[in-house]
């Protein structure tokens, strides 16, 4: 029998420009030159406070944590290749379309966008994203 002794190496990603992990997980990990980010929600992280004041807010600050991360590691929203929209209603999806579309010069990442029974914190949307260097 032989035994892969070979271990992936990661990189776990830490900046305070981004929320906190708010469970066991991390902001992001580094695999190759691939980046994960874990799904974000619309946390400052300045104040630790929910910003809700609108869908579209909501989604601005999201994207806004997502370029925290993606700038704390010489990245930008060109390296993205894949994001996850969860939304707790389908019917907020134009507004946050709008939104999210504003990030991104040309050559749109893949995507999905999916409708959720239930968010961390009773959000209405989280982002999650794939990037490469």
């Amino acid at each position: 029998m032989h035994e892969n002794t070979d271990k992936m190496e990661k990189n776990i990603v830490i900046t305070e420009n981004a929320p906190k992990p708010i469970g066991p997980y991390s902001q992001a990990v580094w695999a190759g030159n691939t980046l994960y980010l874990s799904g974000q929600i619309a946390l400052n992280p300045k104040s630790n406070e929910l910003v809700m004041d609108s869908i579209e807010a909501e989604t601005r600050q999201i994207m806004e944590n997502i370029g925290a991360v993606l700038s704390s590691q010489k990245l930008n929203f060109d390296n993205i290749v894949k994001t996850s929209i969860f939304l707790k209603d389908m019917g907020d999806f134009a507004r946050v379309n709008a939104i999210y579309g504003t990030y991104f010069e040309a050559d749109f990442p893949a995507r999905e966008t999916i409708q959720v029974a239930g968010l961390p914190l009773n959000v209405n949307v989280e982002i999650s994203i794939i990037a490469v260097k």
